[in-house]
């Protein structure tokens, strides 16, 4: 009788131990799926460290937080290469797709438009969006028109019966340093010039 329960407990103790086996391969094999390019996994947490050339993108889920080894950082994200590790770190605003630093924009998300690294419902004063691009540039506003110049022909003021005469006007500095598209600024027309000069000179 004592052998059969030996036997009994014997078999049940095996049975529990393939179960164990089962569900040790099954949660490996899943944390292999999880941790492709990683140098250390963790069983809760993914990725710890990557491969020298990805990235560490730690996804964030309340309090808890999961790590992943990626080629490339999604949209929000930068990559910024360390010595030990490599790392995605989210853009601050949360209307930046594409970021250059954490607090320097590239490219905004839909319906937002993009100004000096910031991110905009609309252009700020003094500014424009583009067309096709969702960039506001800054708008060119010259001053006043100059005295049309005198009427000239090949640095001459007379002597022939054409020349021509220009005028222009100016912008404010900013303006001209931020590239922005400015209406003509000089205009030139043709005018009848003194077909003598004084002293017979032509």
């Amino acid at each position: 009788m004592q052998w059969i329960i030996l036997m009994l407990l014997l078999f049940i103790s095996s049975m529990e131990m393939l179960a164990q086996n089962r569900w040790k391969k099954q949660v490996s094999a899943g944390l292999l799926e999880n941790c492709t390019g990683c140098v250390l996994c963790s069983e809760d947490n993914g990725c710890i460290t990557c491969h020298h050339r990805l990235f560490l993108l730690i996804w964030r889920d309340g309090i808890r937080q999961f790590g992943m080894c990626v080629h490339t950082c999604p949209p929000g994200y930068f990559g910024v290469r360390g010595l030990e590790v490599n790392r995605c770190t989210k853009c601050r605003s949360p209307s930046c797709e594409s970021c250059f630093s954490r607090d320097f924009c590239m490219k905004c998300k839909d319906k937002f438009y993009l100004h000096k690294g910031q991110c905009f419902r609309q252009c700020p004063p003094s500014t424009a969006a583009q067309p096709g691009t969702r960039e506001c540039q800054e708008t060119c506003e010259p001053g006043p028109w100059s005295e049309w110049s005198p009427c000239t022909h090949e640095s001459r003021t007379c002597g022939c019966k054409w020349g021509v005469e220009t005028r222009v006007r100016e912008v404010a500095g900013a303006a001209r340093e931020e590239g922005a598209a400015c209406p003509a600024l000089l205009e030139t027309r043709k005018c009848r010039m003194r077909k003598h000069c004084p002293g017979g000179e032509r």
